[in-house]
């Protein structure tokens, strides 16, 4: 295969609304470009990009797919992403690494939930836009309608390439205003025939076509003094201008096609062609460190690894960007995240499940390899002497959690090597052993997006598993002061154990002014702190621990052990066995025996004097509020709220966004279990959403008597 240079390679996200046609117009694509002999088509199961068995299976996208084409001698490489909110993992590596997004829009539709939730992915990662208008062969389909929507949503940056003749069943034909030519295609789609545009289209096209010149002129200085000596622009001159735009974020060009016929795919690959930059076009990557890398063929030799999948009877396929330089096939390279050594014994250039060979790849080129040995998605491959390391795709908070465990007890150690693997190919899929829960938590975008993982597991990995509600990592603190003491006194015959320590406790604040004096049951109890530690907890919050024994009544060599001893109650909380958080503790006094107090006995006693006092400071149990953000369509907006309010929710405020409302909210974790499903049902699919953890916050009182009671009951079971 021949190899490309960095100025002939152009970098595609294809990405979409779900039902909008990305596969479909990838597999015209590669129809089209001959490296495909018959379209396959979603429904049959046999398209190149949705090769994996869930994605025959359930129909729809699950993963990213590398396929590329040759069109006028150029290489464009695409990533296909879904177009499900639940996989957006796989758009945000795309949108990362390749240099530009077509986004095709469903034209029955127009502006869909899923159009805006990714137009904001491409604008946090400054990447320019094409709008691809698709479906117009569909009896509902209204070209000029999703236009409309595009402007309001987009702004005058919106700029027709394209447009149809008409649409419905009968599309056909689309008028090129840059070209300023008709194209028409036969039932079987293809080549077209070109021809004049109508008398009737004449004056329409010859006003779009004015609006693009301008849109062109803007955004260079030499074509914006050529148009206005000229009053015009010639078409290369507008496809510069196009170009120039595109590296701005100052022009959106929208086309048009009908993926399913294959109507205009012909027209968006020239288009492509002739106005996506190049590679070396673009702005280069920043290293860890700040560097900025320039996309150099001549540069230090310098591969980044974006996506990783595992194939039967092939095993892990390991995705790349080559983000300098040139690698080629026999190369050893340093790992700069894992200071292993590689070599690469093959590299291919990849459609799918087809695999091309290549011996070698340049600067801005996307490739596959197999067999490494130690790499990992989000490594950094670099040639002698270059010592880049990158770390720049940033994936999405989780929305959606489940505790999963294997029915059989004995698969619980496969199913961790599993679930570790499978998190390698689509990050969005987390999971934690936690100690605190007990639980294996998983957390992913969706319910559709853990259930896809469950199939996989079941399927393909034959490990049955369950999903249980996931125990909620509650926190307990206090609210007022309190003293205790305990002594623990234990005699077996030779020597014993005594150890008795007198302390008092208190809620910690940031900035509190140290302790000087307290008043309990009309006695004071006047503090002389001499040594203070604080603590940062592992869960949150803080524990200070303050020495404030005077006249050695303690010596001081068991204080470690009155600490080991509180620690242990603070990680099993006396309330519901929650982690403590948040506590001031000050040891005042106590006593020792010259024989039998030993390490043990102070650590009894510090955890039991702790232990009495917590339950008389006013204990109260925290939950972790989460800060939600929701997009929903103007109708909803009353049923969403209300839906909100039912779980706890404080509404925090709300705007519009782009023919949206955004409402914000604080939510208790304990309320979101099963969001993204009830949203789904009440909106039809419309709405999205994000959470993030915010804090943690006292819960209200009705609900902790529900805890503490639930709790109860389960330590009585025990």
């Amino acid at each position: 295969m021949k190899v490309y240079q960095t100025n002939e390679i152009r970098n595609i996200a294809l990405v979409g609304s779900s039902g909008s046609g990305k596969t479909t117009l990838a597999e015209a694509m590669l129809f089209e470009s001959g490296v495909i002999k018959r379209r396959g088509t979603v429904e049959a199961g046999n398209t190149v990009c949705d090769y994996f068995p869930v994605e025959k299976e359930y129909g729809y996208s699950v993963l990213s797919t590398a396929f590329s084409i040759e069109w006028n001698k150029l290489k464009i490489n695409f990533l296909d992403c879904p177009g499900s909110d639940d996989f957006v993992g796989g758009a945000v590596s795309a949108l990362n690494v390749m240099d530009v997004a077509l986004m095709t829009v469903n034209a029955q539709y127009g502006v869909e939930v899923g159009t805006i939730n990714q137009f904001r992915y491409i604008e946090q990662f400054h990447k320019p836009v094409i709008f691809l208008a698709n479906h117009l062969d569909n009896e509902k389909a209204d070209f000029d309608n999703t236009f409309t929507q595009l402007k309001e949503n987009y702004g005058d940056k919106v700029v027709q390439v394209q447009y149809p003749v008409h649409t419905g069943l009968g599309f056909n034909a689309i008028i090129d205003v840059l070209k300023m030519k008709m194209y028409q295609w036969k039932s079987e789609g293809g080549a077209p025939e070109i021809s004049d545009i109508p008398a009737g289209e004449q004056s329409k096209a010859a006003g779009l076509h004015n609006t693009l010149v301008e849109a062109a002129a803007e955004h260079d200085d030499a074509l914006m003094e050529k148009f206005f000596e000229e009053g015009t622009l010639s078409e290369d001159d507008i496809r510069t201008g196009i170009c120039a735009g595109l590296m701005k974020g100052g022009i959106i060009p929208v086309i048009c096609a009908s993926s399913s016929k294959n109507i205009g795919v012909h027209t968006v690959l020239d288009f492509l062609a002739d106005a996506v930059p190049s590679a070396d076009k673009m702005p280069g990557v920043v290293t860890t460190d700040g560097t900025e890398v320039s996309t150099n063929p001549d540069g230090p030799t310098s591969l980044f690894f974006f996506k990783t999948t595992i194939e039967s009877h092939i095993g892990q396929v390991s995705f790349f960007k080559v983000i300098s330089g040139k690698v080629k096939v026999g190369d050893d390279l340093i790992n700069s995240d894992r200071g292993s050594k590689e070599r690469l014994a093959q590299i291919f250039s990849v459609s799918g499940q087809n695999r091309m060979e290549v011996n070698e790849m340049a600067a801005g080129d996307i490739g596959a390899t197999v067999k490494l040995k130690d790499v990992r998605r989000g490594n950094t491959l670099n040639g002698k002497g270059c010592d880049y390391r990158f770390d720049f795709i940033k994936y999405p908070e989780p929305k959606y959690r489940r505790a999963v465990k294997a029915v059989n007890e004995a698969d619980a150690e496969k199913l961790s090597e599993v679930l570790t693997r499978l998190h390698e190919e689509d990050p969005t899929w987390i999971f934690e052993l936690s100690k605190e829960l007990k639980q294996t938590i998983l957390s992913g975008q969706g319910e559709f997006h853990l259930r896809t993982l469950k199939w996989r597991v079941e399927n393909l990995d034959k490990i049955q598993i369950e999903f249980l509600e996931p125990r909620i990592p509650y926190r307990e603190t206090i609210t007022k002061s309190a003293r205790a003491d305990y002594r623990h006194k234990k005699q077996s015959g030779g020597a014993g154990q005594f150890g008795e320590v007198h302390l008092i406790i208190e809620p910690y604040v940031e900035g509190m002014p140290d302790p000087s004096m307290y008043r309990f049951g009309g006695q004071e109890y006047k503090i002389t702190p001499r040594d203070t530690q604080v603590i940062e907890l592992d869960w949150g919050g803080k524990l200070i621990f303050i020495n404030s024994i005077v006249g050695g009544s303690i010596d001081a060599r068991f204080l470690p052990a009155i600490l080991k001893g509180v620690m242990q109650r603070m990680e099993q909380g006396p309330l519901t066995g929650s982690y403590a958080r948040d506590v001031r503790i000050i040891v005042y006094d106590g006593k020792m025996h010259p024989v039998d107090s030993n390490e043990i006995s102070f650590m009894l006693a510090g955890r039991n004097a702790f232990s009495t006092a917590f339950k008389e400071a006013g204990p109260k149990i925290l939950e972790p509020i989460y800060d939600v953000e929701v997009m929903v369509p103007g109708d909803y907006l009353g049923d969403v709220m209300s839906d909100l309010q039912g779980r706890r929710a404080i509404i925090m405020g709300m705007n519009s966004v782009k023919g949206y409302e955004k409402l914000m909210a604080k939510v208790p974790l304990k309320e979101m279990a099963n969001y993204s499903t009830s949203l789904s049902s009440i909106t039809g699919g419309r709405a999205s959403f994000t959470m993030k953890f915010a804090s943690y916050e006292l819960v209200p009182t009705d609900v902790q008597d529900k805890l503490l009671k639930e709790y109860e009951a389960t330590q009585q079971e025990d």
